[in-house]
């Protein structure tokens, strides 16, 4: 019997289920809005920044959305990484 589920489980993407705009406020309450335009020189994070500016431009642009995706990750690598260290 198959799973009715419309989405299956996907156990190893980090990104299922997590929404653009949590993506987005994560990265900027981590990183603020001059680091994250360090970090992805784009326009909408360097130029009177918002969520909202940020959200419309990453929806109509892959190649950013994927450098923002990237950067996510790399903040839950690092997250991960840093609870493993001994103190």
């Amino acid at each position: 019997m198959q799973d009715a589920s419309p989405h299956p489980a996907q156990p190893r993407n980090h990104l299922h289920g997590v929404t653009l705009e949590a993506i987005v406020l994560a990265l900027q309450a981590r990183y603020g809005w001059d680091d994250l335009a360090v970090r992805i020189p784009v326009r909408c994070f360097s130029h009177d920044p918002s969520v909202k500016s940020s959200l419309k431009f990453l929806r109509k642009t892959p190649w950013a959305r994927e450098k923002v995706e990237g950067l996510y990750l790399y903040m839950l690598r690092e997250d991960r990484r840093r609870q493993r260290l001994p103190d």
